[in-house]
């Protein structure tokens, strides 16, 4: 699954790219609508949520290996 997060961010950023790109072009012939703005805004959300999860991703993964199960089913943190 994270790999499949990790391509759909990928994705994300090339058509938050586009969409900037195209409201820039947009903006040279006046005032652009208010949906080529929105062009950029909607993957720029996407972008943000997916790289929130991926930057939590390796202090998730880090505090599940520091809890052992003991032989008695309690869990105990592993000393380092």
């Amino acid at each position: 699954m994270n790999a499949w997060i990790r391509q759909i961010h990928r994705w994300l950023s090339i058509a938050f790219t586009m969409g900037v790109i195209s409201y820039i072009v947009a903006m040279q012939w006046g005032q652009p609508a208010v949906w080529v703005g929105l062009l950029a805004l909607v993957p720029l959300i996407l972008l943000s949520i997916s790289g929130l999860y991926l930057f939590a991703l390796p202090y998730g993964s880090r505090a599940r290996r520091q809890k052992v199960v003991v032989s008695n089913g309690e869990r105990q943190e592993r000393a380092r």
